[in-house]
């Protein structure tokens, strides 16, 4: 019997943050520019869900929350 794990982490690579903010990867290669925190692990950079949600909610304008 193969038994399979599958792996769920919180933190999402450059391209999967790019996908989810609905913005390009070349944008996300400026994250520090525009004041996204980012984790570095050897060389690749990792963002977690709760930062990026942060940076949405910061750049709302108009309405009510």
């Amino acid at each position: 019997m193969l038994i399979t794990e599958q792996v769920s982490s919180s933190l999402l690579s450059r391209k999967d943050a790019a996908k989810y903010l609905n913005v390009s990867e070349r944008w996300m290669h400026r994250a520090k520019e525009h004041g996204i925190p980012f984790h570095k692990i050897g060389k690749w950079v990792y963002f977690t869900k709760a930062d990026l949600d942060s940076y949405i909610a910061k750049h709302r304008i108009g309405g009510e929350m």
